[in-house]
């Protein structure tokens, strides 16, 4: 019988049958289990965790690789059943990096199959999948949502009482040698008329303590729809300029690499101090306009960043123009970079919502110390350079310091 493929967040229907879900893992030695939600999306407790040493609960059993649920055996009080795959504590320094695949068959049903994204923020744990009550039926949903922080980053989402992991390491934020100057010879050299945008980019960092620390500076633009004016007025362009002037200060290899969120495909290239002129217009002519896909391409930055092998933190410069479609999945790549030395700066501007990114760190909620937001209005060419690079620099300063 050939497999029918979900797509991340597809869902479809199942009967009350017996559902199986077997999982192939290509990587590390890896546990499944599954959880047991109340209509909150928490387990009723601990005993809703089923896993090999507690391998049935409710009409919900893990034999394996292989999670079954008797959907209907399961109690009118449990909403959903999700299903997770997880690194073996054993394995140390373990992740996941090609993602698992999971195979769902019902009696006489037609078997589904569905492969998440490929990993590359270090995650120890993905939800793969969800069985959920609608109506008097049950469905299953594809998830494919990682977590860096391990078992108590999930813990923290199902309200499982798990003993958390030790943290992981942190890329060490390197400064330079004491007494260390900024060199902006090259830049006068190769690009003199950045000279000036990086002498203030030079003092914002200085007043803010950190004129002396290193970064890998990213750049990671809206290609959406909405962002089609500021393209063809150079105002991206302009953007990009100032911050390849800031990257000057912080990584000496004159490099900014740079990409296009549009579609689940981002397009990297780089913006350098010798290519800088016209390149930001050069390159987005070969990106088709979108929706903006801003977590593929935080994706793709943090993957690029982790290849590197970079021993100073990133600083992923993320200009947005609009709201993001899928709010759930870039809260989850903040929470799992937290650990690996990423700053996440989300630079607003255009005419779309960005109240999504403004207010990450003001609800009472989970905090990210590794984020932060500058509104620079509708057209930041208008705002001068002190004044844009105080608005660049003040998050990521603290950050720093921290």
């Amino acid at each position: 019988m050939r497999a029918t493929s979900l797509r991340k967040g597809e869902n479809a229907p199942l009967s009350l049958a017996p559902v199986l879900l077997a999982v192939s893992v290509q990587g590390p030695a890896s546990d499944v289990s599954a959880l047991l939600l109340g209509a909150g999306g928490k387990v009723r407790d601990d005993h809703d965790l089923v896993f090999y040493n507690h391998p049935v609960q409710d009409g919900v059993s893990v034999a394996g690789s292989v999670v079954t649920a008797d959907l209907g055996r399961v109690p009118a009080d449990v909403d959903r059943v999700a299903v997770v795959v997880s690194v073996d504590p054993g394995q140390p320094g373990g992740v996941f990096t090609r993602a698992p695949v999971l195979t769902i068959t019902q009696p006489g049903g037609t078997e589904l199959s569905f492969t998440a994204p490929d990993f590359t923020a270090g995650e120890t744990v993905v939800v793969l999948a969800e069985l959920y009550r609608r109506d008097v039926g049950w469905k299953v949903r594809a998830v494919g949502q990682g977590y860096a922080s391990g078992l108590a980053g999930l813990a923290t989402d199902y309200g499982v009482d798990v003993e958390p992991p030790a943290p992981a390491p942190v890329p060490v934020r390197t400064p330079r040698a004491s007494g260390a100057v900024v060199d902006l010879a090259k830049v006068e050299r190769v690009s003199p008329a950045l000279v000036a945008p990086a002498r203030q980019a030079s003092r914002a960092l200085a007043v803010r303590g950190i004129g002396q620390r290193r970064a890998a500076v990213y750049l990671l633009l809206d290609h959406g729809w909405n962002m089609e004016e500021l393209y063809e007025s150079f105002a991206v362009q302009a953007f990009a300029e100032r911050v390849l002037a800031l990257s000057a200060n912080l990584d000496d290899d004159g490099t900014v690499p740079v990409l296009f969120s549009s579609g689940d495909q981002p397009f990297l290239e780089d913006i350098r101090l010798d290519n800088y002129r016209g390149r930001i217009d050069q390159l987005h002519t070969q990106v088709d306009w979108g929706w903006g896909n801003v977590a593929a391409a935080m994706r793709h930055a943090v993957g690029h960043y982790r290849e590197s092998g970079a021993q100073d933190p990133a600083f992923m410069v993320t200009q947005v123009g609009d709201e993001p479609w899928d709010k759930a999945e870039v809260r989850s790549l903040l929470q799992n970079t937290a650990s690996l030395g990423v700053f996440w700066l989300f630079v607003g501007f255009g005419r779309g919502k960005l109240a999504f990114y403004k207010n990450l760190n003001a609800s009472t909620g989970a905090k990210f110390p590794n984020v932060a937001f500058y509104d620079a209005s509708k057209n930041p060419g208008a705002v001068p350079d002190e004044r844009f690079y105080e608005g660049l620099v003040e998050g990521f300063a603290a950050w720093m310091r921290g």
